[in-house]
């Protein structure tokens, strides 16, 4: 990427946006959710949350901040802005920021296949009614054409509009990210709709004070955010040499770090009110998910 790219996001929305893009997945959707019920005590899940919260201020908006400074100011890649930063012969840490986010990309590609075929299965099918229906469903898609048709699909899409440039990428994170709000807060209401939802919330907000005493919470609270803001593994960095210069970088970052973890948090109520409400009404501790 030159210094001199006079290509620019339209807007500081339009910016946001596009790093939700990146930083809100599975990471958030899928994981968060199931971190948080497998780290809760007997009485919730709420300690988990603080940890969460406090490597979020503490670790995860630091290095947000770090990653737009670099890219708006050097108006470069990866590489290019670890050169300026720190050296020519330092421009190897950020070859290996590339390479690991390059390496995850393979495994967010198959999860986006799996993501297409879902979607596809769910519009043209019922709705599994069990787990055996459900592991058909799966193991018929492992057995066919489709994991490596998906894969190609989803691999040539998310190429064909990374050439288009940073315009292409902002129109289509402009449809997709408030897409995909709207379906978390139908979503939301339908579980809030449940009986026993309730139960839910309440088991996901009650702190157990005493889990803080495991180490293993903070890590995980820890690791939890990597995977949710996507921090540090170069992909900020990049959309940030596209920056404006009137776009703060700090309030950018904090914007960014809280609208990514608030998805995750939004997650995690539907997910608990769904299963409290669906599973058992009269569900109080956190025996069900271990």
């Amino acid at each position: 990427m030159s210094a001199n790219t006079k290509e620019r996001f339209s807007s500081k929305l339009g910016l946001i946006l596009s790093v939700l893009g990146i930083a809100i997945g599975t990471g958030n959707i899928w994981r968060f959710p199931r971190i948080a019920a497998q780290n809760g005590g007997e009485e919730g899940a709420g300690a988990f949350l603080f940890a969460w919260i406090c490597f979020l201020i503490l670790w995860s908006i630091p290095l947000i901040i770090a990653e737009y400074g670099m890219g708006r100011n050097g108006r470069k890649g990866v590489v290019g802005s670890f050169v300026e930063l720190i050296g020519e012969k330092k421009g190897w840490l950020g070859g290996f920021v590339g390479f690991v986010a390059t390496a995850i990309m393979f495994y967010y590609s198959v999860v986006a296949g799996w993501c297409l075929y879902y979607l596809i299965t769910s519009i043209t099918e019922a709705l599994p009614a069990n787990l055996q229906q459900a592991n058909a469903i799966w193991d018929g898609f492992q057995g066919s054409n489709w994991p490596l048709i998906a894969h190609a699909f989803v691999m040539s899409v998310g190429g064909f509009i990374v050439i288009k440039g940073i315009s292409s990428i902002e129109k289509v994170n402009k449809v997709l990210i408030p897409s995909l709000l709207l379906v978390l807060i139908v979503s939301l209401f339908k579980a809030l709709s449940l009986e026993g939802s309730g139960l839910g919330i309440e088991y996901l907000f009650t702190p157990d004070w005493s889990t803080l005493k495991k180490p293993e919470i903070w890590l995980e609270a820890l690791t939890q955010n990597a995977w949710d803001t996507g921090a540090a593994w170069g992909l900020i960095l990049t959309y940030a040499a596209y920056m404006r210069k009137t776009d703060d970088v700090t309030i950018t970052a904090f914007q960014t770090g809280i609208g990514n973890n608030m998805v995750s948090l939004l997650a995690a109520i539907i997910i608990f009110s769904t299963v409290f409400g669906t599973l058992s009404p009269q569900m109080g501790s956190g025996e069900f998910w271990k």
